[in-house]
């Protein structure tokens, strides 16, 4: 599917800013990996926070290949949406065994982010696959929402970490 010049300097410029945000998270994984390693739940808070601009980098890139036959793109896509829909919740399911004290304001926030930028990617991926050019506007979304989403777990893995 070929991509119009606006659509690939959007693309471009979303995977530098991913790539570029990520990059923040795994500093603060880093820098506070002791105090992360000190409690059960927070590692995997950690690979939770890195699903999402994978994810995003991942089918950021995908999109920006090209010649890729729509079908084929739309269902790399889905795929990626799969993964972070299913891995944080899974990452989740585990970590709220082992904290039966978090309120449920916290399990429906931090489940609906991490389900929402995923099913944008899902949502853009179906689309793409059966032909639909709108799909890339969700993928657009699902990236705009991950470059939230980064800035909001560097803030949690390097500062509320600390508290």
């Amino acid at each position: 599917m070929p991509l119009t010049a606006d659509w690939s300097a959007f693309f471009s410029a979303e995977l530098a800013a991913l790539a570029s945000l990520t990059g923040f998270v795994v500093v603060a994984i880093s820098i506070n990996l002791t105090r992360i390693l000190a409690f059960a739940t927070l590692p995997g808070r950690a690979v939770e926070a890195l699903i999402a601009p994978v994810g995003a980098i991942t089918a950021t890139s995908l999109v920006l290949i090209p010649e890729q036959p729509s079908w084929l793109l739309g269902s790399e896509i889905f795929a990626i949406g799969l993964v972070m829909v299913f891995a944080p919740a899974a990452i989740q399911a585990r970590a709220w065994r082992e904290r039966k004290d978090a309120p449920a304001r916290e399990r429906v926030v931090r489940t609906a982010t991490s389900a929402g930028l995923g099913l944008a990617f899902l949502v853009g991926g179906a689309v793409l696959a059966a032909g639909g050019r709108a799909g890339l506007f969700w993928i657009a979304g699902g990236d705009v929402l991950s470059l939230i989403a980064i800035v909001f777990s560097a803030w949690v893995l390097m500062v509320e970490i600390l508290r």
